[in-house]
């Protein structure tokens, strides 16, 4: 595809799930923001998971150098008592639905349902009065050193990310400190189960295109954590760790 064929362009600006809490450079940033320019392409945000705070901030794109055009949103915004998601348009987007086909239909038989659209405004009253956001922003960073810390002697962690309360652990095979673990062993999923005999839940994924490559760990505390609640977590998923990487190193 030439370039001027290209209508937009699509990602999680800080990913949420492949490899998470992980975002390209600034200058990946820069480059994107010059070709749309040239091009005239839309850059569109999917923000279903950072959006609403989870990164300390009410968009990850606060956080670049960019200004998307389009912004997706869900999940925090109806904080889980309800399925709700929301489409974000700058001006110019606007103004070009208006003046064509003056419609911006996202649904038919459940869209602008009052009670989601209730439990989403009482979401965002609870953020405001009790400043989440704010919480996450400032804590975030300590929790991610706290995190590093506490995995600092495990020899299958490769790499500890963190934006706000969304936290990436990367797990690698500890014979060389670097290549992923073999994919029959499975070790996000193994990571999964020990955690919950641990009394915890995380979300493990597969990093790669085929699905089976790469073990990642997701950790995404309430916003309404408490520094004790926190420290819990920190001292579960260390044990959890702890335990998965003896299982690791029995079957290689």
């Amino acid at each position: 595809a030439r370039p001027d064929t290209v209508s937009a362009f699509y990602c999680e600006p800080i990913s949420a799930a492949a490899l998470p809490a992980y975002s390209p450079p600034d200058n990946f940033w820069h480059g994107l923001a010059e070709r749309r320019e040239k091009y005239g392409f839309l850059v569109c945000f999917d923000e279903i998971v950072t959006g609403m705070g989870r990164v300390g901030s009410w968009l990850a794109a606060h956080q670049l150098p960019i200004d998307p055009d389009i912004v997706t949103i869900g999940k925090g915004l109806g904080a889980g008592y309800w399925p709700l998601a929301a489409v974000l348009c700058r001006e110019h987007v606007y103004d070009a639905l208006a003046e064509g086909s003056a419609e911006f239909d996202l649904g038919h038989t459940w869209d602008g349902s009052p009670l989601p659209c209730a439990v989403g405004l009482a979401v965002l009253d609870y953020l405001i009065r009790n400043k989440l956001v704010d919480r996450v922003h400032d804590r975030g960073p300590r929790l991610r050193d706290e995190l590093e810390q506490a995995l600092k002697g495990s020899t299958i962690v490769g790499e500890v990310r963190g934006r706000g309360f969304l936290l990436g652990v990367s797990l690698v095979d500890h014979r060389d400190g670097k290549s992923f673990l073999p994919h029959e062993l499975d070790a996000a999923t193994l990571v999964d189960d020990v955690a919950f005999e641990h009394g915890l839940l995380v979300s493990s994924t597969h990093s790669t295109p085929d699905g089976f490559a790469g073990d990642e760990v997701v950790l995404a505390p309430a916003y309404t954590s408490t520094d004790d609640e926190l420290r819990q977590m920190l001292e579960k998923f260390a044990e959890t760790i702890a335990a998965v990487e003896t299982a690791v190193r029995q079957k290689l």
